[in-house]
């Protein structure tokens, strides 16, 4: 999954704000690069963001998604946790949600997502809760997003979770839901982990820059899939496919018939 801020404050570095030339430019460039599905986000989601309202979001997203929907063969996912955002986005062309919030925000979003087909990335967010047993909490939080989608009549089956790497996790604790990410798989979903250029990666690194996190990124998505993984959500997408694509032979097995071209 590629990564399209449509946003002037993005962590790390690339937000386009409204450029919808520069949002297309990048996202068919991911396409080339290797990624199956791009993800377009109009709301930082950094510590101390500042909240966007719907009329502002929609004003950013909506025109890369559209023109985006026109030239390009894979799926879009609006990333966000506002249902009129995500409606007005599915209706310009978007094919998924990813709501950071895992519908504990808005439970109208699962039920969006219901009655549209849209399959979502429900996200446990960590951040204002207090932790004494990272997986625990982790899994707690995703069985109560998957029970507030039951609610909505959004089924499990059309349900991808997220355990929200450094969304209000100390280092230790970050490094450990990857260590443990395969715990995980109890609950019968699809993983996807977003650790691209995230601060653990700078901090464990001695304190490298955003520009610089290139290669603990790797490591980062490499572990994430031997344990686990199934999708993983990156800025560096040529680099970050080849990683996959490795990780993937290793783990998941891999045939002379099936070499990069």
């Amino acid at each position: 999954m590629g990564v399209v801020n449509v946003t002037p404050d993005s962590f790390s570095g690339d937000g386009l704000d409204r450029n919808v030339e520069s949002a297309v430019r990048l996202a068919l460039r991911m396409r080339e690069d290797g990624a199956d599905i791009i993800d377009v986000g109009g709301e930082s989601t950094r510590p101390g963001f500042a909240a966007v309202p719907a009329h502002e979001e929609k004003a950013r997203v909506l025109p890369a998604i559209d023109q985006l929907s026109r030239e390009l063969d894979i799926p879009i996912s609006i990333d966000t946790h506002k249902a009129e955002v995500a409606r007005a986005a599915l209706e310009a062309g978007a094919q998924m949600v990813n709501d950071v919030h895992g519908f504990r925000r808005e439970p109208e979003l699962a039920r969006l997502a219901a009655d549209t087909g849209a399959p979502a990335i429900a996200m446990h967010n960590q951040r204002d809760r207090e932790c004494s047993d990272t997986i625990g909490e982790i899994a707690a939080g995703l069985l109560e997003s998957l029970r507030i989608a039951a609610e909505q009549g959004l089924s499990d089956e059309r349900i991808i979770v997220d355990p929200g790497f450094n969304f209000g996790w100390s280092e230790d604790q970050a490094l450990e839901m990857l260590r443990r990410l395969d715990e995980l798989r109890v609950l019968g979903r699809p993983i996807l982990v977003g650790t691209s250029r995230k601060s653990t990666i700078g901090k464990v690194l001695g304190g490298l820059p955003v520009e610089e996190r290139l290669e603990g990124t790797a490591a980062t998505v490499a572990i994430a899939i031997a344990n686990g993984a199934d999708i993983v959500r990156v800025h560096d997408v040529k680099e970050m496919a080849r990683v996959a694509r490795m990780a993937d032979a290793i783990v998941r097995g891999w045939r002379q018939d099936e070499l990069a071209t």
